[in-house]
């Protein structure tokens, strides 16, 4: 179903009063706007289209800027030639292949670039002809005691002057200069001059005009007979200094020497370079090594242009580099050893003693009726207290009632503020875990791990989703099979019935269905409330496909995230949504909009036994902290040598680079094996909800299923963690994403290479597309180089040069092994290769005190090759894979099979969506018609009855006024709605939903008596009993009667339930982070419970039964 963005979609801000005391509500009946969000990241097409087969196509071609480029980088793979021989099969497939070669190529350029900048730049902007530096130069007239000779300088301290010319008097009449002049030279000993018929090359050096007192130049003996010590050094001029040097040149030109005419030219231009003017001219070019060997006479003491930028760019990127890796590595030990103490720490009690809004207000832009002023519930009365009904509303007028007019009271009085100290330390957290083909042995392991935390039992819950009707490779039983076999079921609701609900997939497969097992583990004494929800596909897919269900992880966390995104907007339910509402409440106590936090596990993943109260305590003390994940420790690191590398790999990715991003609130990948995320937080006025991970445009987000675009794919079916957190930080810059060192899992990783590689295929893939959409949030902390964009940027830039990073890498290393550096500037390197290598091993010592680890650091150093350049060059080139290829296998399942992809197109009219006020009215429609059916069966057999396997078809009402609302009244007989509730009452675990029908056995007809008509008359004039005694005739279809059954009252005064509360009324529950009996004020009100009567026990017992988990019923 094609899906279209459209500007109206945005919402706008919106103002309403603010007030210490109250929450004041603007009367409406349209759902206001929830807040300002940013432009999706998934933009459906308009022209986006399904097609029979269920798959999407675009009904016009897209021609972005993107595909453009795209197709004219592979112009040379014509889309025929790729379908006929690449295998591509169809136009999408061959634009994500195009796509990813435009990627490709893009990467390709970003390396090549880096390694011009880090080893050819230099030698461009300054070749060795002129890379020297100042240090090799002696300036002329600086140093005492030095004379120059064909542009060395020479020590003449110790020299000995012959008569004709004295050393030391030159040396102190200007230090330094050059006196190879009074040398005996000839024309021939100049090799570079030989053949040139110039001047320069062919005058003799020595003449009358200038005499060369000392003896010849080109050997050694003469310097040695003087005793003048070469220091090796140059002479240095400055631009002075050499305009008062000697002219060589003759006074009068030379006619038809090019050479002199060149030179003359230039010296009358007041001095220009006449490099480019030498170098131009093939007859000039020669010429140049002869003047330079020649009549050298020492050489500019400043570096050239192109050397100086050269030095500028190196010591740029070794300022910018050693800086990012030093303020990352000082950054990681202030967090580790000063601010992630004090967020794994327990709250102080001033923080729990204030007051707050309490979680029965809904936020702002919920569905609220006109009447309800204070936004509160509709499960939940004004102030938070019981909800009664009036016992004299007809049934009528209670059928006719719509959702728009149904009231919490009347509106009026104080809003329902609270102390946070009646909710405690101790938040409603719900532990979220994600199962697909994993091994009951992994599956109890994770979730004994979770039960046996230090959290109270009370306070949290296991929630698991099984994805689909699968069997695990190597496995002898289902996933579900195995998830619901560890479960205590409690018996008041009986076999669960398939709920529908809209799933993550395209087609028909956005249909799916679930079913929801209720009850507790336990496992050590602990009795943890659990909820197995067990995807099971619709009646056809469960006929025809070979996994039923099957959706995706993404999907197993939506049904969550829709589930209390409803409940906090009362938006529209489904059935699942329904049940789920029922059942948690029944199980907690309390109704689900108390839940204010969720950890996500995987389900081969063991939790610490103080790692979910250490993030608790962390969203305690800092409300802006919207996720926070842990340190994920790996379990079977000595398995293989594929797992002995990833040790350090993950260390450091946790103890560096989460914990310098969590520093500034901004860690950009919350993994999805172990993260808490918060649902919603109160406001800082502490007047209003805030839904985070649950905000409506968020879900809508996350749970796109149409994607097209090689992009979108990447972000969507590769890396659900990295996409949610993107979604969050563009959605909620301001707020945090932090990582807890204190808060530790373990978890499975690969233990073969083939397995490693898919799983960073798709690691490495996501990365990159989600950072090229953070990068543009410019909201993020920090400013310019200082901020996380920066970081982000420079991330993602890492990211991409990873191949050329690792080869420049070993390049250097070779080199410098077989020419080691002599000066600090060769040497810049080699440092930077040290301190980003070296400097997380100093971190573990300092942070952690584990030496160990240095041994797991040398083991992954040596795999650096894999880590930054096959894996990284092994995701790029599969940029247009999208399966998760190796990483879960499933029995039977063939490489490459998608989970989401239906035929044919979604209607949604199987799936009915009603508020939680319909669907409670036709539950409670239900309970009273099944319960006045009972009452006719057992007056019409007080025999017994035996009831059927099938249950009666509900009649379907074709001429409702209003379509898809229940206007059934409550004495009609039938409901549309039944099957979706679910036949079981949670309120009676006595009685069982009674029989549709009855079915008489053959036995029991066959013994029948027969009676005649006055007998019957008789009969008809005395009458029955309703609850005949245990004496009964044998002729009765059972030997024995049934033991009388006590009668219950409904909240609004029929008989049914044995309570007086609202049905859905959530109850008392306490936690161990509460002391004294301040706890009960709150709470007892809002859940109507008593403290006990006179007389009576005095455990706390509420309307739903036990409060305390651990205790059976």
């Amino acid at each position: 179903m094609a899906r279209d963005y459209d500007n109206a979609d945005v919402p706008i801000p919106t103002t309403r009063l603010q007030s210490n005391a109250t929450v004041r509500r603007a009367k409406t009946l349209t759902r206001p706007e929830r807040s300002v969000a940013p432009p999706p990241l998934i933009n459906p097409q308009a022209g986006l289209v399904s097609s029979t087969s269920g798959i999407v196509v675009e009904a016009s071609s897209d021609w972005s800027a993107w595909t453009v480029f795209s197709r004219v980088v592979t112009f040379w793979a014509p889309a025929f030639l790729l379908q006929s021989v690449g295998g591509l099969k169809d136009k999408q497939t061959v634009q994500a292949w195009r796509e990813k070669m435009a990627l490709c190529i893009i990467i390709l350029i970003m390396c090549g670039v880096i390694g011009f900048m880090t080893v050819g730049l230099q030698k461009v902007l300054c070749p060795e002809t002129t890379s020297i530096t100042a240090e090799r130069f002696i300036s002329v007239g600086a140093t005492p005691g030095t004379l120059g000779i064909s542009g060395f300088i020479f020590n003449v301290t110790q020299s000995k002057s012959p008569s004709s010319v004295n050393f030391l008097q030159l040396a102190q009449q200007l230090p330094g200069q050059d006196i190879t002049t009074l040398f005996q030279r000839d024309a021939g000993q100049f090799p570079s001059c030989k053949g040139l018929n110039y001047r320069i090359a062919l005058d003799p050096p020595c003449n009358t005009a200038t005499p060369c007192p000392l003896g010849a130049l080109n050997t050694t003996a003469t310097i040695q007979s003087f005793q003048l010590l070469n220091t090796t050094q140059l002479a240095g001029y400055d631009w002075d200094q050499i305009t008062s040097l000697q002219n060589y040149l003759h006074q009068t030109s030379i006619p038809g020497d090019d050479v002199d005419h060149a030179l003359r030219t230039v010296l009358a231009s007041n001095g220009r370079d006449v490099t480019r003017l030498f170098v131009n001219r093939d007859d000039l070019r020669e010429t140049i090594n002869c003047l330079k060997q020649r009549y050298t006479a020492g050489y500019i003491d400043k570096i050239t242009p192109g050397c100086f930028i050269s030095q500028l760019i190196l010591y740029a990127g070794l300022i910018v580099i050693l800086g990012l890796v030093m303020i990352r590595f000082v950054m990681a030990c202030i967090f580790s050893w000063f601010l992630s103490g004090r967020l794994a720490g327990n709250p102080d009690s001033q923080s729990l003693d204030r007051s707050a809004i309490s979680p029965a207000v809904m936020p702002e832009g919920a569905n609220i009726s006109i009447d309800n002023r204070l936004g509160t519930a509709p499960w939940a009365g004004p102030s938070g207290t019981k909800r009664e009904k009036p016992n004299n509303k007809s049934a009528r007028s209670l059928a006719s009632a719509s959702s728009t007019t149904l009231t919490n009271g009347d509106g009026t009085g104080a809003a329902p503020i609270m102390s946070l100290a009646q909710i405690g330390a101790e938040l409603f957290a719900v532990c979220l875990v994600t199962c697909y083909s994993e091994g009951e042995e992994s599956l109890r392991a994770t979730l004994d791990s979770i039960s046996k935390t230090t959290y109270s039992d009370a306070r949290k819950l296991l929630f698991v989703v099984a994805d689909g009707m699968i069997t695990g490779a190597g496995e002898k039983r289902s996933t579900p099979d195995i998830c619901v076999g560890l479960l205590e079921a409690d018996p008041r609701f009986g076999n669960p019935t398939p709920m529908s609900y809209m799933a993550v997939g395209t087609g028909s497969k956005q249909e799916n269905r679930a079913m929801v097992y209720a009850g507790h583990y336990t496992v050590a004494g602990r009795r943890t409330p659990t909820v197995v929800v067990v995807k099971c596909g619709t009646e056809q897919e469960a006929a025809t496909e070979k996994k039923p269900g099957n959706r995706g992880k993404r999907d197993s966390q939506l049904i969550l995230m829709n589930f209390f995104s409803r409940v906090t907007y009362n938006d529209r339910m489904t059935p699942l949504d329904f049940d789920l509402f029922r059942k948690l409440h029944v199980l907690m106590g309390v109704t689900p909009d108390f839940f204010e936090v969720c950890l996500m596990v995987d389900a081969d993943t063991k939790v610490f036994p103080d790692s979910l109260k250490a993030l608790v305590n962390c969203m305690h003390h800092d409300q802006m902290i919207m996720g926070c994940c842990g340190e994920t420790r790996i379990e079977n690191k000595r398995q293989s040598w594929v797992t002995a590398i990833q040790v350090f790999e993950y260390f450091i990715s946790h103890h560096m680079a989460k914990a310098f991003e969590a520093v500034f609130g901004g860690v950009s990948c919350l993994p999805g094996c172990f993260s808490m995320f918060r649902l919603k937080a109160r406001k800082a006025s502490g007047d209003d909800w805030v839904p985070l991970i649950i905000k409506p445009e968020i879900v809508k987000e996350y749970s796109q299923c149409e994607v097209t675009t090689l992009h979108e794919k990447n972000l969507l079916l590769l890396g659900e963690d990295r996409f949610l957190t993107t979604c969050l930080l563009r959605t909620f810059p301001n707020r945090k994403m932090m990582f807890l060192p204190q808060a530790r899992c373990r978890t499975v990783v690969p233990d073969t290479f083939g397995v490693l590689l898919s799983q960073r295929r798709r690691w490495i893939n996501s990365t990159i597309h989600n950072l090229m959409e953070l990068v543009l949030v410019r909201d993020l902390c920090g400013t310019f180089c200082f901020s996380m964009q920066f970081v982000v940027f420079m991330d993602l830039l890492g990211t991409i040069v990873l191949p050329i990073a690792i080869s420049l890498t070993y390049m250097l290393i070779i080199t410098s092994a077989l020419d080691p550096p002599t000066t600090f500037e060769q040497a810049i390197p080699l440092v930077l290769l040290v301190a980003v290598l070296g400097l997380p091993g100093v971190l573990i010592v300092i942070t952690t005190g584990k030496v160990g680890y240095v041994f797991w650091m040398l083991i992954y150093l040596i795999a650096l090759p894999i880590w930054n350049f096959v894996l990284p060059v092994y995701a790029f080139w599969h940029f247009d894979d999208f399966s998760w290829g190796e990483t879960r296998k499933v029995e039977g399942e063939a490489k490459g099979e998608g989970h989401g992809e239906g035929k044919g197109a979604f209607s949604g009219v199987n799936i009915p969506l009603r508020r939680w006020e319909d669907w409670e009215r036709s539950r409670l429609r239900k309970i009273k018609r099944e319960e006045r059916r009972r009452r006719e069966f057992e007056r019409a057999h007080p025999q017994g009855f035996v009831t059927g396997d099938e249950y009666l078809n509900v009649r379907s009402d074709q001429n409702s006024q209003y379509d898809g609302s229940d206007t059934f009244s409550v004495t009609s007989s039938e409901d549309q709605w039944g099957p979706q509730i679910g036949e079981y009452n949670e309120n009676n675990a006595q009685y069982p939903p009674p029989p549709p029908a009855l079915h008489l056995s053959h036995d029991g007809l066959a013994s029948a008596k027969t009676v005649d008509a006055s007998d019957l008359e008789a009969m008809l004039e005395s009458g029955w009993d309703d609850q005949p005694s245990a004496s009964a005739s044998t002729d009765h279809l059972h030997p024995a009667q049934p033991p009388p059954r006590t009668r219950y009252q409904l909240s609004d005064g029929a008989v049914a339930a044995a309570r007086t509360a609202s049905p859905t009324r959530p109850v008392q529950a306490i936690s161990t982070a509460i002391g004294g009996d301040d706890w009960k004020t709150h709470i007892k009100k809002r859940s109507g419970g008593g403290s006990g009567g006179d007389g009576g026990s005095q455990d706390d017992y509420g309307p739903l039964g036990p409060l305390d988990p651990g205790r059976r019923l």
